[in-house]
């Protein structure tokens, strides 16, 4: 299927590995430039000569800590220069750590609050005008299934991305007449470098990493992992013209994880 967005510049963050590399790929598969950012700058450059030899497409690697604004101020002017335009923005970022309420004091809060929600803010912010620029645009936000359902020891991300959701909302209803659609994506167990780290941490005596996958995997309702592909395939969609008549919503790719109906 043409997704239609040959040309259209698409701004991903924190896209050296992992997810959004995965959604970098899909983009720049369907045509786009691609503008992909993280603080590692050798794993961006890396990434940055696998997309362009993979899909022959424009790409710009922009070294960014997306906790910091001067940083994402200076993202979105780069790719601006490069690219005179901006179509799409995946905002994304790692995680904050796991544990217990009582173990996070004022400064882990503040991390996290800059790295998952700020970051959000800030980059919505500096790229709308730019979209309005160019008669619409697309806000997809990459967060965690943790707004869906209970994740053990996630109370930093969960009150951060739920933060992101409400955020997504409101701003949904305010681009709408621009449109712009701003839409946020929530995955499940995806075979990331982060999940795979932390669920193969503590392998049990006599186990092996295929076991410790199996017994996950019967959690599931489709009885697998998923894949990070997966997920991007969702993005690429959400990012076209195809899409326009979702906003304001929160989908997650999780194989069936969340039981709710809702």
């Amino acid at each position: 299927m043409d997704l239609q967005l040959k040309g259209k510049t698409a701004l991903v963050l924190a896209s050296s590995k992992g997810l959004g590399k995965a959604i970098a790929m899909a983009l720049a598969a369907e045509g786009t430039n691609v503008v992909i950012g993280s603080r590692n700058k050798k794993e961006l450059d890396e990434t940055a000569n696998e997309i362009r030899t993979k899909h022959k497409t424009n790409v710009l690697a922009v070294p960014v800590d997306v906790s910091m604004a001067a940083d994402i101020e200076n993202f979105v002017l780069r790719s601006v220069k490069e690219f005179d335009k901006i179509d799409i923005l995946v905002n994304n970022a790692g995680g904050p750590p796991f544990g217990k309420f009582e173990s996070f004091d004022d400064l882990s809060w503040q991390k996290a609050f800059d790295l998952n929600l700020m970051s959000t803010v800030r980059l919505s912010r500096l790229t709308v005008p730019y979209m309005r620029k160019t008669g619409s645009g697309r806000i997809i936000n990459v967060i965690s299934l943790s707004v869906k359902t209970y994740l053990e020891n996630s109370v930093l991300s969960t009150s951060m991305r739920m933060g992101v959701v409400g955020m997504a909302k409101m701003l949904s209803n305010e681009l709408g007449p621009d449109n712009i659609t701003v839409n946020n994506v929530a995955p499940g167990i995806l075979l990331t470098d982060r999940v795979t780290e932390t669920m193969f941490k503590n392998i049990p005596a006599g186990k092996t990493e295929n076991d410790v996958l199996a017994e996950r995997a019967k959690e599931i309702p489709l009885r697998r992992i998923g894949k990070p592909e997966e997920l991007a395939s969702l993005v690429a969609f959400l990012a076209s013209p195809l899409a326009g008549y979702i906003t304001g919503t929160t989908i997650q790719v999780d194989g069936g994880s969340v039981k709710s109906p809702y």
